[in-house]
């Protein structure tokens, strides 16, 4: 019922009517994409369908609805509060955070300085509202494979979009901070730079990331790691989504600081990850100890092996 109603609550009042029938659908919900003067278009669990005219979900185009410009407008002066300004900052980047850990994506028409900065959006005409699902216990079947006598080892997870990778790494996160049956609860510190993780509102993490976790919400990765390490000195350090030779470069630094890292990356295979240039010096060092290997198969999100700094299996599923 929570989650429906922090659905409703994303829309102004004389708008909800028409959402009833999604909200009520908020435990496979996963995305509702509008477009001025397009179709609504919603994913549930993995399968895309449209809004119809009278609320109920379609597959047929022609029944769908079209959002206007004015409505659309409505939608994002409801979600900034009605003072758009205020969250100007917030847009530049891209996107917001609200209530709930949910995060609307924006696009419209770039306005940039000088030097090609992004100064603002204007005219915005896309949003994209992804819902939030914290799923407790999705690490679970890793979890025995981080852990070496009571100490966490350095993990990566590499999995294609859509895979559920910052999912898993959420609950490993809330474990590894709150303790487990492997190893006592330890200072986490998370660079949320795109607040999927922990999913903070006004610095509040609105999902459960464990009692010992302390985040940098939209801060840059490279940054955010070692203001981390120099002022909350974490035993483990989390990120979502390296991407960069830069981001390697900040990753070994944490690792000579003495913390583990629980990191994630975009990746079909093991091998795949392991012909990415920018990754080559991070695995020569074999300072990370488990690879988790995730996969999507009859449209259901799961571990494919588990695999040592040898790149031998642990566990194959």
């Amino acid at each position: 019922m929570k989650d429906k109603e922090e659905i409703l609550r994303m829309f102004p009042d004389y708008f909800r009517h028409i959402w009833e029938s999604v909200a009520a659908q908020s435990g496979s919900l996963q995305e509702i994409r509008l477009r001025a003067d397009c179709p609504v278009i919603l994913r549930f669990a993995g399968r895309e369908c449209f809004l119809a005219g009278d609320g109920n979900i379609t597959y047929h185009m022609e029944q769908a609805y079209r959002i206007g410009r004015k409505e659309l407008d409505g939608v994002l002066n409801h979600i900034c509060r009605y003072s758009v300004y205020a969250f100007e900052e917030e847009l530049r980047q891209g996107f917001l955070t609200i209530p709930g850990g949910h995060r609307i994506g924006v696009a419209g028409q770039v306005v940039t300085d000088p030097d090609g900065c992004v100064r603002r959006l204007k005219h915005i005409s896309y949003l994209n509202i992804r819902i939030a699902h914290e799923i407790t216990g999705a690490a679970d079947g890793v979890m025995p494979y981080l852990y070496r006598e009571g100490r966490f080892l350095s993990g990566m997870i590499i999995s294609p979009p859509g895979c559920g990778k910052t999912t898993m790494l959420r609950d490993i996160v809330r474990q590894v901070s709150d303790g487990n049956s492997y190893g006592s609860g330890q200072c986490v510190g998370v660079v949320d730079e795109r607040s999927e993780i922990a999913g903070s509102y006004m610095g509040i993490a609105q999902n459960h990331v464990g009692i010992r976790t302390d985040v940098l919400d939209g801060c840059p990765k490279v940054a955010g790691m070692m203001m981390l390490i120099r002022s909350m000195a974490p035993g483990v350090v989390a990120v979502d989504e390296i991407g960069s030779l830069e981001d390697v470069h900040a990753l070994l630094q944490v690792l000579r600081c003495g913390s583990s890292l629980i990191v994630t990356v975009h990746g079909s295979s093991m091998e795949e990850v392991r012909e990415k240039a920018y990754m080559k010096e991070l695995l020569e060092q074999k300072e990370f100890k488990r690879f988790i290997v995730l996969t999507r198969k009859k449209g259901r999100c799961m571990v494919e092996g588990i695999f040592d700094e040898e790149y031998m299996p642990c566990c194959g599923l």
